[in-house]
């Protein structure tokens, strides 16, 4: 079975505390409490100070792999990631919605234009 990883994060702040990453072929997948009891930075901590997303496996893979850091925005509980410019000297990260859903927004709106444009609507 794969697992997807697991993010605990600050409440307050969105950064993480914790990255399970992913796993293949595992035998067991670890509940959430499990998760906790195993990692110390967890354990030792309030549970009301933190939460946890958990990802299915593979899920941002791409953004994973291509970012530089990224944590949670604790009002849409969704993750953001920055990204490094290539041109520029390495900065304090920038964070922002994944990529991949940047790219299928994209996609979307020339979808819409196009058809307004091909019913004569522009």
């Amino acid at each position: 079975m794969n697992v997807g990883r697991m993010i605990f994060y600050d409440k307050v702040t969105g950064e993480k505390i914790v990255d399970t990453g992913e796993w293949e072929n595992a035998r067991i997948k670890k509940t959430v409490d499990e998760q906790i009891d195993t990692f110390k930075e967890l354990s030792e901590r309030n549970r009301e100070t933190f939460d946890v997303l958990e990802l299915a496996f593979g899920e941002r893979a791409q953004d994973f792999a291509e970012c530089n850091g990224y944590h949670v925005n604790v009002e849409t509980k969704t993750l953001e990631f920055s990204y490094p410019d290539p041109n520029e000297p390495p900065t304090e990260p920038v964070y922002q919605k994944p990529l991949s859903i940047e790219l299928e927004e994209t996609k979307q709106a020339i979808a819409e234009l196009t058809l307004l444009v091909s019913m004569g609507g522009m």
